[in-house]
Protein backbone atom coordinates (compact mmCIF):
# COMPACT_ATOMS: atom_id res chain seq x y z
CA UNK A 1 0.00 0.00 0.00
CA UNK A 2 1.29 3.46 -0.94
CA UNK A 3 2.03 5.47 2.21
CA UNK A 4 5.36 7.24 1.66
CA UNK A 5 5.78 9.84 -1.09
CA UNK A 6 8.86 11.91 -1.91
CA UNK A 7 9.23 14.64 -4.52
CA UNK A 8 12.76 15.03 -5.91
CA UNK A 9 13.58 18.56 -7.10
CA UNK A 10 16.46 19.76 -9.22
CA UNK A 11 17.42 23.25 -10.30
CA UNK A 12 14.91 24.66 -12.81
CA UNK A 13 11.86 22.80 -11.53
CA UNK A 14 8.51 24.24 -12.63
CA UNK A 15 6.17 25.31 -9.80
CA UNK A 16 2.84 24.12 -11.22
CA UNK A 17 4.00 20.54 -11.74
CA UNK A 18 5.64 20.56 -8.32
CA UNK A 19 2.39 21.85 -6.85
CA UNK A 20 0.43 18.94 -8.33
CA UNK A 21 2.31 16.47 -6.15
CA UNK A 22 1.86 18.67 -3.09
CA UNK A 23 -1.88 18.97 -3.72
CA UNK A 24 -2.58 15.28 -4.33
CA UNK A 25 -0.19 13.68 -1.83
CA UNK A 26 0.92 16.42 0.55
CA UNK A 27 -2.34 17.72 2.05
CA UNK A 28 -3.84 16.14 5.16
CA UNK A 29 -7.44 15.27 4.30
CA UNK A 30 -7.97 12.83 7.11
CA UNK A 31 -11.10 14.71 8.22
CA UNK A 32 -12.73 13.34 5.07
CA UNK A 33 -11.54 9.84 5.79
CA UNK A 34 -8.87 10.05 3.08
CA UNK A 35 -5.40 8.50 3.39
CA UNK A 36 -2.57 10.62 4.76
CA UNK A 37 0.82 10.20 3.13
CA UNK A 38 4.23 10.58 4.71
CA UNK A 39 5.17 13.34 2.28
CA UNK A 40 8.59 14.93 1.80
CA UNK A 41 10.32 17.29 -0.61
CA UNK A 42 13.91 16.36 -1.41
CA UNK A 43 16.80 18.11 -3.12
CA UNK A 44 18.52 16.26 -5.93
CA UNK A 45 21.13 19.03 -5.96
CA UNK A 46 22.51 21.51 -3.47
CA UNK A 47 19.94 24.21 -2.72
CA UNK A 48 18.45 26.71 -2.84
CA UNK A 49 16.93 25.61 -6.13
CA UNK A 50 15.61 28.02 -8.76
CA UNK A 51 11.96 27.59 -9.70
CA UNK A 52 12.09 27.87 -13.51
CA UNK A 53 12.88 31.56 -13.88
CA UNK A 54 9.74 32.74 -12.13
CA UNK A 55 11.48 34.78 -9.47
CA UNK A 56 11.79 32.59 -6.40
CA UNK A 57 13.80 29.67 -5.04
CA UNK A 58 13.06 26.72 -2.80
CA UNK A 59 15.22 24.92 -0.26
CA UNK A 60 13.92 21.37 0.33
CA UNK A 61 14.07 20.00 3.86
CA UNK A 62 15.56 16.66 2.77
CA UNK A 63 18.38 15.32 0.66
CA UNK A 64 18.59 12.25 -1.52
CA UNK A 65 18.70 9.93 1.48
CA UNK A 66 14.96 10.48 1.92
CA UNK A 67 14.32 8.71 -1.37
CA UNK A 68 15.52 5.43 0.13
CA UNK A 69 12.28 4.94 2.08
CA UNK A 70 9.74 6.28 -0.42
CA UNK A 71 7.06 4.08 -2.00
CA UNK A 72 6.56 6.66 -4.75
CA UNK A 73 9.14 9.15 -6.05
CA UNK A 74 7.70 12.08 -7.99
CA UNK A 75 9.65 14.05 -10.60
CA UNK A 76 8.19 17.41 -11.69
CA UNK A 77 8.96 19.07 -14.99
CA UNK A 78 12.40 20.62 -15.39
CA UNK A 79 12.75 23.51 -17.84
CA UNK A 80 16.37 22.57 -18.47
CA UNK A 81 15.72 18.87 -19.05
CA UNK A 82 15.37 18.84 -22.87
CA UNK A 83 18.80 20.46 -23.25
CA UNK A 84 20.48 19.28 -20.07
CA UNK A 85 23.41 16.94 -20.67
CA UNK A 86 23.81 15.33 -17.26
CA UNK A 87 22.29 14.80 -13.83
CA UNK A 88 24.12 14.09 -10.59
CA UNK A 89 25.00 10.40 -10.58
CA UNK A 90 23.91 9.96 -6.93
CA UNK A 91 20.45 11.17 -7.98
CA UNK A 92 20.23 8.67 -10.83
CA UNK A 93 21.56 5.89 -8.59
CA UNK A 94 18.89 6.66 -5.99
CA UNK A 95 16.16 6.34 -8.64
CA UNK A 96 17.53 3.04 -9.90
CA UNK A 97 17.81 1.63 -6.39
CA UNK A 98 14.26 2.69 -5.62
CA UNK A 99 12.83 0.86 -8.63
CA UNK A 100 14.98 -2.18 -7.88
CA UNK A 101 13.52 -2.44 -4.38
CA UNK A 102 9.94 -2.11 -5.64
CA UNK A 103 9.19 1.61 -5.39
CA UNK A 104 7.43 3.47 -8.19
CA UNK A 105 8.55 6.63 -9.95
CA UNK A 106 6.20 9.17 -11.54
CA UNK A 107 7.25 11.98 -13.86
CA UNK A 108 5.35 14.96 -15.22
CA UNK A 109 6.24 16.50 -18.56
CA UNK A 110 10.02 16.84 -19.01
CA UNK A 111 10.63 14.99 -15.74
CA UNK A 112 10.73 11.94 -18.03
CA UNK A 113 14.22 12.98 -19.13
CA UNK A 114 15.51 12.24 -15.63
CA UNK A 115 14.08 8.73 -15.84
CA UNK A 116 15.67 8.33 -19.25
CA UNK A 117 19.05 9.40 -17.88
CA UNK A 118 18.70 6.76 -15.16
CA UNK A 119 18.00 4.10 -17.80
CA UNK A 120 14.49 3.52 -16.45
CA UNK A 121 12.76 4.17 -19.78
CA UNK A 122 14.75 1.57 -21.71
CA UNK A 123 12.37 -0.91 -23.30
CA UNK A 124 9.38 0.79 -21.70
CA UNK A 125 6.48 2.66 -23.23
CA UNK A 126 6.46 6.22 -21.91
CA UNK A 127 5.32 9.74 -22.68
CA UNK A 128 6.19 13.37 -22.12
CA UNK A 129 4.91 16.74 -23.33
CA UNK A 130 4.35 16.60 -27.09
CA UNK A 131 6.86 19.42 -27.56
CA UNK A 132 9.60 17.23 -26.05
CA UNK A 133 8.60 13.82 -27.43
CA UNK A 134 10.98 13.96 -30.39
CA UNK A 135 13.87 15.09 -28.20
CA UNK A 136 13.17 12.31 -25.68
CA UNK A 137 13.13 9.75 -28.50
CA UNK A 138 16.43 10.99 -29.93
CA UNK A 139 18.19 11.07 -26.58
CA UNK A 140 16.91 7.73 -25.32
CA UNK A 141 16.27 5.56 -28.41
CA UNK A 142 15.61 2.47 -26.27
CA UNK A 143 12.51 4.18 -24.83
CA UNK A 144 9.19 3.64 -26.63
CA UNK A 145 7.84 7.19 -26.57
CA UNK A 146 4.10 7.61 -27.19
CA UNK A 147 3.31 11.33 -27.66
CA UNK A 148 -0.45 10.80 -28.07
CA UNK A 149 -1.48 9.89 -24.52
CA UNK A 150 -1.94 11.78 -21.28
CA UNK A 151 0.01 9.27 -19.24
CA UNK A 152 1.50 5.78 -19.35
CA UNK A 153 1.70 3.27 -16.52
CA UNK A 154 4.48 0.77 -17.24
CA UNK A 155 4.87 -1.19 -14.03
CA UNK A 156 6.99 0.81 -11.62
CA UNK A 157 7.52 3.68 -14.09
CA UNK A 158 4.69 6.14 -14.70
CA UNK A 159 5.18 9.04 -17.10
CA UNK A 160 2.73 11.80 -17.96
CA UNK A 161 2.49 14.52 -20.57
CA UNK A 162 2.36 18.27 -20.05
CA UNK A 163 1.20 20.05 -16.92
CA UNK A 164 -2.38 19.02 -16.08
CA UNK A 165 -1.84 15.44 -17.25
CA UNK A 166 0.23 15.09 -14.10
CA UNK A 167 -3.03 15.39 -12.18
CA UNK A 168 -4.46 12.55 -14.27
CA UNK A 169 -1.45 10.36 -13.51
CA UNK A 170 -1.51 11.12 -9.78
CA UNK A 171 -5.22 10.35 -9.53
CA UNK A 172 -4.59 7.15 -11.46
CA UNK A 173 -2.08 6.09 -8.80
CA UNK A 174 -4.48 7.01 -6.00
CA UNK A 175 -7.26 5.06 -7.69
CA UNK A 176 -5.05 1.98 -8.05
CA UNK A 177 -4.01 2.12 -4.41
CA UNK A 178 -7.19 3.24 -2.67
CA UNK A 179 -10.08 2.83 -5.13
CA UNK A 180 -12.33 5.14 -7.12
CA UNK A 181 -14.10 6.77 -4.18
CA UNK A 182 -10.87 8.16 -2.72
CA UNK A 183 -9.60 9.34 -6.11
CA UNK A 184 -12.93 10.95 -6.95
CA UNK A 185 -13.09 12.74 -3.59
CA UNK A 186 -9.63 14.22 -4.12
CA UNK A 187 -10.62 15.20 -7.67
CA UNK A 188 -13.71 17.00 -6.36
CA UNK A 189 -11.60 18.89 -3.85
CA UNK A 190 -9.29 19.94 -6.68
CA UNK A 191 -12.28 20.76 -8.93
CA UNK A 192 -11.00 18.51 -11.71
CA UNK A 193 -12.49 15.45 -13.43
CA UNK A 194 -11.39 12.08 -12.00
CA UNK A 195 -10.08 11.26 -15.44
CA UNK A 196 -9.90 12.84 -18.87
CA UNK A 197 -10.38 10.47 -21.79
CA UNK A 198 -7.33 9.92 -23.94
CA UNK A 199 -5.03 8.82 -21.15
CA UNK A 200 -4.13 5.34 -20.00
CA UNK A 201 -7.17 3.10 -20.28
CA UNK A 202 -7.11 1.22 -17.00
CA UNK A 203 -9.19 1.99 -13.93
CA UNK A 204 -10.95 5.16 -15.04
CA UNK A 205 -14.41 6.66 -14.79
CA UNK A 206 -16.48 7.77 -17.73
CA UNK A 207 -15.43 11.31 -18.71
CA UNK A 208 -17.98 13.90 -19.73
CA UNK A 209 -18.10 14.09 -23.53
CA UNK A 210 -16.63 17.33 -24.81
CA UNK A 211 -16.27 18.81 -28.25
CA UNK A 212 -15.61 22.22 -29.72
CA UNK A 213 -18.47 21.85 -32.21
CA UNK A 214 -21.98 22.56 -30.95
CA UNK A 215 -23.68 20.39 -33.59
CA UNK A 216 -21.53 17.32 -33.04
CA UNK A 217 -21.44 18.04 -29.32
CA UNK A 218 -25.20 17.72 -29.12
CA UNK A 219 -25.10 14.38 -30.90
CA UNK A 220 -22.31 13.17 -28.60
CA UNK A 221 -24.49 14.00 -25.62
CA UNK A 222 -27.26 11.89 -27.13
CA UNK A 223 -24.80 9.04 -27.82
CA UNK A 224 -23.67 9.03 -24.19
CA UNK A 225 -27.29 8.68 -23.02
CA UNK A 226 -28.15 5.86 -25.45
CA UNK A 227 -25.16 3.53 -25.28
CA UNK A 228 -27.47 0.54 -24.82
CA UNK A 229 -29.07 1.14 -28.22
CA UNK A 230 -27.84 0.44 -31.74
CA UNK A 231 -25.86 3.47 -32.85
CA UNK A 232 -24.99 3.87 -36.52
CA UNK A 233 -23.34 6.70 -38.44
CA UNK A 234 -26.52 7.04 -40.50
CA UNK A 235 -28.63 7.50 -37.38
CA UNK A 236 -26.19 10.02 -35.93
CA UNK A 237 -25.90 11.94 -39.17
CA UNK A 238 -29.67 12.27 -39.33
CA UNK A 239 -29.73 13.77 -35.84
CA UNK A 240 -26.98 16.21 -36.83
CA UNK A 241 -28.75 17.09 -40.11
CA UNK A 242 -25.70 16.07 -42.12
CA UNK A 243 -24.87 13.43 -44.65
CA UNK A 244 -23.20 10.35 -43.13
CA UNK A 245 -19.95 11.19 -44.89
CA UNK A 246 -19.91 14.80 -43.67
CA UNK A 247 -20.84 13.75 -40.14
CA UNK A 248 -18.09 11.11 -39.98
CA UNK A 249 -15.52 13.64 -41.19
CA UNK A 250 -16.69 16.34 -38.75
CA UNK A 251 -16.77 13.88 -35.86
CA UNK A 252 -13.17 12.82 -36.54
CA UNK A 253 -12.07 16.46 -36.74
CA UNK A 254 -13.70 17.37 -33.43
CA UNK A 255 -12.97 14.27 -31.35
CA UNK A 256 -9.88 12.76 -32.94
CA UNK A 257 -11.61 9.40 -33.32
CA UNK A 258 -14.40 7.70 -35.27
CA UNK A 259 -17.99 7.38 -34.03
CA UNK A 260 -17.53 3.61 -33.71
CA UNK A 261 -14.38 3.90 -31.61
CA UNK A 262 -15.93 6.64 -29.46
CA UNK A 263 -19.01 4.53 -28.72
CA UNK A 264 -16.90 1.45 -28.03
CA UNK A 265 -14.72 3.38 -25.59
CA UNK A 266 -17.72 4.87 -23.80
CA UNK A 267 -19.36 1.45 -23.51
CA UNK A 268 -16.23 -0.01 -21.92
CA UNK A 269 -16.08 2.92 -19.49
CA UNK A 270 -19.75 2.51 -18.60
CA UNK A 271 -19.19 -1.20 -18.02
CA UNK A 272 -16.30 -0.34 -15.69
CA UNK A 273 -18.52 2.02 -13.72
CA UNK A 274 -21.30 -0.55 -13.41
CA UNK A 275 -18.90 -3.33 -12.41
CA UNK A 276 -17.52 -1.15 -9.66
CA UNK A 277 -20.70 0.47 -8.39
CA UNK A 278 -23.43 -2.18 -8.80
CA UNK A 279 -24.07 -5.85 -8.06
CA UNK A 280 -25.47 -6.46 -11.55
CA UNK A 281 -24.26 -9.61 -13.26
CA UNK A 282 -21.85 -9.38 -16.17
CA UNK A 283 -24.71 -10.39 -18.50
CA UNK A 284 -26.87 -7.55 -17.20
CA UNK A 285 -24.01 -5.07 -17.48
CA UNK A 286 -23.34 -6.22 -21.04
CA UNK A 287 -26.92 -5.31 -21.89
CA UNK A 288 -26.88 -1.95 -20.08
CA UNK A 289 -23.61 -0.90 -21.66
CA UNK A 290 -24.62 -1.83 -25.20
CA UNK A 291 -22.47 -4.92 -25.77
CA UNK A 292 -25.45 -7.24 -25.78
CA UNK A 293 -23.71 -10.37 -24.56
CA UNK A 294 -21.23 -11.15 -21.80
CA UNK A 295 -18.90 -12.67 -24.40
CA UNK A 296 -18.81 -9.42 -26.39
CA UNK A 297 -18.21 -7.42 -23.20
CA UNK A 298 -15.35 -9.69 -22.15
CA UNK A 299 -13.77 -9.47 -25.61
CA UNK A 300 -13.75 -5.67 -25.75
CA UNK A 301 -12.92 -5.27 -22.06
CA UNK A 302 -9.86 -7.49 -22.39
CA UNK A 303 -8.78 -5.87 -25.64
CA UNK A 304 -9.13 -2.34 -24.26
CA UNK A 305 -7.98 -2.74 -20.66
CA UNK A 306 -5.94 -5.90 -20.65
CA UNK A 307 -8.12 -7.49 -17.97
CA UNK A 308 -11.48 -9.25 -17.68
CA UNK A 309 -14.70 -7.81 -16.22
CA UNK A 310 -14.58 -10.23 -13.30
CA UNK A 311 -10.93 -9.45 -12.53
CA UNK A 312 -11.67 -5.72 -12.67
CA UNK A 313 -14.63 -6.13 -10.32
CA UNK A 314 -12.61 -8.18 -7.83
CA UNK A 315 -9.88 -5.53 -7.84
CA UNK A 316 -12.33 -2.88 -6.64
CA UNK A 317 -15.14 -4.83 -4.97
CA UNK A 318 -13.09 -7.56 -3.27
CA UNK A 319 -13.24 -11.37 -3.59
CA UNK A 320 -16.92 -11.52 -2.57
CA UNK A 321 -18.05 -9.45 -5.53
CA UNK A 322 -20.68 -11.09 -7.68
CA UNK A 323 -19.61 -12.44 -11.06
Amino acid sequence: MLTNVAVALSDGVTPFEFGIFCEVFGIDRSEQGLPVYDFAVCAAEDGPLAMADVGFTITPAHGLERLEEADLICLPADRQAPVRQDYPEPFLDALRRAVDRGARVLSVCSGAFVLGAAGLLDGRRCTTHWMHAEALTRRYPAARVDPDVLYVDEGPVITSAGTASGIDACLHVVRQEHGAEVANTIARRMVVPPHRDGGQAQFIRRPLPRTACDTVGGVIGWMARHLDEEITVERLAERAHMSPRTFARRFLQETGTTPYQWVLRQRVLLAQELLESTDDTVDAIAGRSGFGTAAALRHHFLRTLGTTPNAFRRAFRGPRAVA
